[in-house]
């Protein structure tokens, strides 16, 4: 059967601003005199590498970009337009009362260790996220399921506690991902999923390779092999463009390196959109940021848009609360927290917080360290002395600011899909908001129909922004730069994975 994608690219020659926290390479090409045509592997460049292959005991998006589409894979997926379509499952239904939903499942699903995918897989993985096992913060998105019922090899029914108009979409993110039973005795080091690729080998820091699998269910990748590259910094996967030693830099971390490739035939500029929001996050839970007065002080000294425009060469989308325009509960919060400086130092006196001094944890990711530096600067201008300390990324930022909660402020590129409940309501998630505010009124819109969920997610959405909780800097752009003749490259960031699978040579 075939696995179905729709791709949207479109093409740029301006210098548009990229977007990830992660970025993939797979398997080069050759050289830049190189001739690709009938070459049968890709290169991807990217700058945040994964700390190891285990997305379920270890947070951050550089795991599940480079395995989640490609050696993993749910019974959904989000396709390029942002809509929910069949993967692993043909087919599902819902019962009338809205709690049981049957899946039927694709016959003829193998595994890469060679077991069958079956319903019983359907069954442990979900189990699984409810497990000890699996130790992400993530899994309170499995909560809602009270069992999990194999009718047949090929059909299996979830129970829900209750109507979700959300739990369907969350099968399409990390907890969704299907595991054999028998292979999940090491998955910091070894992965074995459904995917069309495995991985041959993993070199800690430095790359991904992967081998396509001739047994895979559905469409052949485009090449055999595919390599993803990790670079500590953005230069220098433009340098490993330039040289031939990489065929794509996907989510390019410096606008102002397009310049490079502008107007020069032998490469293309994609400029998609995606999910990512740039989080602004301030600790709820200490001080000065348990005040929300500070915090609403906070969101009046940036200029968001001079922030986006010098770090990023205007490129992104201001939206102004943590909710992309691809979410149906969007809305424009923009003029919320107009850029008021004064308003600003009067909320700082009132708070009793005038010249204070804080630490600005920054990530060791390139577009972190351009925006924090316009940051401090505007912070300043209000009273608000920031002190930037650098956290290596992924390791110890994820270790102290993440698991530990040990920051006052920090930066970081969100990269789930709809993660504002993930981000706001949840009191133990590191930016330690109450969520006691939004709760009764997030599993309200979750279990109403359809407009009852839209209007019920923009009533919590507006309550996290009255409440300051943190600040949403801008939308990240999707930015990919390659080599001309390379094809069906996914332009848009719509979900965590980067699927692998479609790209090829012309």
């Amino acid at each position: 059967m075939s696995r179905a994608r729709t791709l949207t690219l479109t093409v740029s020659t301006l210098a548009v601003a990229t977007l990830a926290l992660t970025s993939c390479t797979a398997g080069s090409s050759g050289g830049a005199t190189a001739d690709p045509a009938g070459t049968d592997s890709i290169t991807v460049a990217l700058t945040g590498p994964p700390a190891n292959l285990d997305f379920t005991t270890t947070a951050g998006a550089a795991i599940p970009q480079a395995l989640l589409g490609n050696v993993y894979e749910g019974l959904v997926q989000v396709n390029q337009d942002g809509e929910l379509e069949p993967l692993l499952a043909e087919s599902w239904s819902l019962s009338d009362d809205r709690t049981v939903v049957t899946f039927t499942l694709r016959s003829g699903v193998t595994f890469s260790n060679g077991a069958d995918f079956t319903a019983e897989d359907v069954k442990f993985s979900i189990d699984r996220v409810k497990s000890d096992a699996w130790t992400s913060g993530l899994k309170t998105k499995m909560d809602i399921v009270e069992s999990v019922n194999v009718l047949s090899d090929t059909e299996v029914e979830v129970v829900l506690s209750r109507p979700s108009n959300v739990w369907l979409y969350d099968m399409a993110t990390r907890v969704g991902a299907m595991f054999d039973e028998s292979g999940v005795a090491d998955l910091a080091n070894q992965a074995i999923g459904t995917g069309p690729f495995t991985v041959e080998s993993w070199k800690p820091n430095e790359a991904i390779d992967m081998a396509a699998r001739a047994d895979y269910w559905g469409d052949a990748p485009k090449v055999s092999t595919a390599t993803l590259k990790y670079f500590a910094e953005a230069t220098a996967t433009t340098n490993a463009l330039q040289s031939g030693d990489v065929d794509v830099i996907y989510n390019m971390q410096a606008p102002a390196l397009l310049s490079a490739f502008e107007g020069k035939p032998e490469f293309q500029v994609l400029n998609g959109e995606s999910t990512g929001e740039i989080v602004l996050s301030m600790n709820n839970r200490v001080a000065p940021f348990d005040d929300v007065r500070v915090r609403q002080a906070v969101m009046h000294a940036i200029d968001r848009q001079a922030v986006m425009d010098a770090a990023w060469n205007g490129n992104g989308t201001l939206v102004g609360a943590p909710v992309p325009p691809s979410d149906p509960y969007y809305e424009d919060l923009n003029g919320v927290y107009p850029f008021d400086p004064a308003k600003a130092k009067e909320l700082l006196k009132e708070a009793g917080a005038e010249g204070v001094s804080i630490t600005f944890t920054v990530p060791t990711r390139p577009y972190a360290t351009a925006i924090s530096e316009i940051v401090v600067a505007q912070l300043k201008d209000v009273g608000i002395d920031a002190k930037i300390a650098s956290a290596e990324f992924p390791a110890v930022w994820l270790d102290e600011v993440f698991t530990k909660h040990d920051y006052q402020m920090s930066i970081i590129l969100a990269v789930e899909q709809r993660d504002v409940l993930t981000m706001f309501n949840n009191p133990d998630y590191y930016i330690g908001y109450d969520n006691s505010k939004i709760a009764d009124a997030a599993a309200a819109a979750d279990q109403a129909d359809e407009a009852g969920y839209i209007s019920g997610m923009k009533e919590v959405v507006r309550t996290i922004v009255d409440d300051a909780a943190s600040n949403t800097l801008f939308l990240f752009p999707n930015t990919v730069v390659a080599k001309a003749e390379v094809t069906g490259i996914p332009a848009n960031a719509v979900s965590e994975g980067l699927f692998l699978g479609d790209i090829g040579w012309n």
